[in-house]
């Protein structure tokens, strides 16, 4: 049970996060619980609260473009590379961090998607053209266009608040790492031009201690935001509500374009029955 997430770059090919999330669930609980006290029969664990007790396997994929020049980063050569892995590697969910779609003209706000209004981006997609810092706009073109392209090749986004369908489904799925680290409780990983390598070790420390990790290699910047982007595919792909917050409103072609779109965050899991929990959580200062 895998998914993919990527944080998105499009000046370079070197600044894409590329990442594969991988939580394989054993047959059976490592310990068993008991249906009622005194009773000595063993009940076997949901499957959403078993996955939340197993270890994540973190992947990190180099990215390259196919002639090995540094950038700019093309949206279709781009979405061709993600949907081989992922036919490769049975994916059927990819997380992006980038914006899927422009505001709807109907949702009652003035500047951005009801998604980012509700977690106050650092960035609004307005009506199409139309954003939030200006210098915005070229990033956010690039990331509808790595959602179109995708879509070309078979992927949809997500839209429902419910658990997307069985494979062979395979949906889109928008992150936002700043606001994944705060629903985690945890503090943000600072900016790419202001973090120390202090900052990344800290960072990975307080995600592993809430959430049992491992990793082929160090992550950096770029690959640590697609970490903690891609958890709550994962909830996802394993039909896990709790592990997941959706905001925002379903996507839906408007005038030609597609608008609003849902974020989804992870959320911290639920500590076992008779398990100590520390309220005092690391901090990254």
């Amino acid at each position: 049970m895998a998914v993919l997430s990527v944080d998105l770059a499009f000046r370079r090919w070197s600044d894409l996060g590329i990442v594969v999330l991988d939580r394989t669930l054993p047959a059976r609980p490592l310990v068993p619980h008991f249906a009622e006290p005194g009773s000595t029969r063993p009940c076997p664990d949901p499957p959403a609260r078993l996955a939340t007790t197993q270890p994540i396997h973190c992947e990190i994929i180099p990215s390259c473009s196919p002639d090995n020049r540094p950038g700019p980063v093309d949206p279709d050569v781009l979405a061709g590379q993600l949907n081989h892995l992922c036919t490769t590697r049975g994916i059927f969910v990819i997380l992006l961090d980038g914006p899927q779609a422009w505001k709807s003209r109907m949702n009652g706000l003035e500047h951005s998607r009801v998604s980012e209004r509700h977690l106050n981006t650092a960035a609004k997609t307005g009506l199409p053209g139309t954003v939030k810092p200006i210098t915005y706009r070229a990033f956010a073109e690039f990331c509808l266009d790595v959602y179109d392209a995708l879509c070309r090749r078979g992927w949809r986004r997500l839209e429902t608040r419910h658990q997307p369908g069985s494979p062979p489904e395979r949906v889109l799925v928008e992150s936002y790492p700043h606001a994944a680290w705060k629903s985690l409780g945890l503090k943000p990983l600072p900016s790419k031009r202001l973090a120390r390598g202090r900052d990344l070790a800290d960072a990975y420390a307080a995600l592993h201690s809430l959430i049992p990790l491992t990793s082929n290699c160090p992550p950096n910047h770029d690959q640590l935001q697609a970490i903690v982007g891609g958890l709550p595919g994962l909830a996802l792909e394993e039909r896990n509500p709790a592990g997941t917050r959706i905001v925002g409103h379903p996507p839906r072609r408007e005038d030609g374009h597609w608008r609003e779109g849902f974020i989804v965050l992870p959320v911290a899991p639920t500590p076992r029955l008779g398990t100590i929990w520390s309220d005092k959580r690391p901090s990254s200062d």
